[in-house]
């Protein structure tokens, strides 16, 4: 049986310092009480991001200590703030806390503005909706809203096996593209079961030589791979970069020839999750679940993710 003070706190993962993954440790804090707008998510999944372990490492945007670190949340609506009117308790929902600010889902429960969310996809495990927010939104974003691509057009996705690059290949393919993947060659065969037209081993080949007339790169590697990238893209082409890391030279190359180049930073969307889990209705995206861990395992799942050499996604489980 649970006393009062337990019912009013909950686990979570939190961390004191920067660090190595041994930073994080589980702890109990107050449950949080959703505001205005805000729902209150009970976790049930929550998937763990190449950007989860850069802010555990290092003050990025979030110079804040101590910090419980999760974007992605897939769960069940807990209770709802004043002005709701989208979702009521019980409800399943998934979706990516506002970025980068509004982190917090690596505990057992997390509040999210309403419209940060949106209905988990009908007969999708929380496994699945919890991988897919921020990476699907990010190539959802990319893809739709900033280069707006259309079908027959030329896709290059880098790191096509990786948490963005897996996602990114099944919504080109959504919207009718010519998808190009790169990734190693153990990984060929899971990159043209995703849709991909051709796969080039970047270990092996020089992309720029392999490929050219290209509409749009997705970019999440930056450095030399976001240089070389305008040397295939045809004028009136785009290079949408995860990272910055341009130079003033670039930039004048780009212009020189006709290129356009974003660098994006992920959003949290209704209408994109919305539109994202129609695609998961339709059975057009899928995340590929790399591993699992329990929320007590957070470190380890770090620890997995820094070695960077998964394919698709690791997640979170809250029992």
């Amino acid at each position: 049986m649970t006393n009062n003070t337990d019912q009013a706190t909950m686990r979570a993962i939190s961390q004191d310092a920067y660090g190595t993954p041994d930073v994080l440790r589980e702890v109990r804090l107050p449950r949080p009480v959703p505001g205005p707008s805000h729902v209150l998510v009970a976790v049930r999944a929550a998937g763990v991001n190449p950007t989860d372990w850069k802010h555990r490492a290092n003050r990025l945007f979030l110079d804040r200590l101590p910090l419980v670190l999760g974007w992605d949340v897939s769960g069940v609506v807990e209770a709802v703030g004043y002005g709701v009117t989208l979702f009521k308790p019980g409800d399943e929902v998934f979706g990516m806390l506002p970025y980068p600010y509004g982190v917090g889902s690596h505990a057992e429960y997390v509040t999210a503005p309403a419209r940060a969310l949106a209905h988990k996809p009908a007969g999708t495990d929380h496994v699945q909706a919890g991988a897919l927010p921020l990476a699907a939104l990010t190539a959802y974003q990319a893809l739709v809203d900033t280069a707006e691509v259309l079908p027959g057009q030329r896709v290059l996705i880098h790191a096509a096996a990786g948490g963005v690059g897996h996602l990114a290949v099944q919504i080109a393919k959504s919207l009718g593209a010519y998808v190009i993947g790169t990734a190693s060659a153990p990984k060929h065969d899971f990159v043209r079961e995703l849709g991909a037209d051709e796969v080039i081993d970047y270990r092996t080949v020089d992309f720029a030589d392999a490929v050219q007339d290209i509409d749009m790169v997705l970019d999440p590697l930056s450095g030399q791979t976001r240089a070389r990238s305008l040397d295939v893209l045809r004028p009136g082409g785009i290079l949408v970069s995860l990272l910055n890391g341009g130079s003033p030279q670039e930039a004048a190359k780009a212009a020189g020839l006709g290129i356009r180049v974003e660098t994006l930073l992920v959003e949290s969307d209704h209408a994109g999750m919305k539109a994202i889990a129609d695609l998961v209705e339709a059975g057009s995206l899928r995340a590929h679940i790399e591993a699992t861990f329990p929320l007590a395992d957070a470190s380890k799942a770090h620890t997995l993710g820094e070695t960077g050499r998964t394919t698709g996604k690791i997640v979170l489980v809250v029992e």
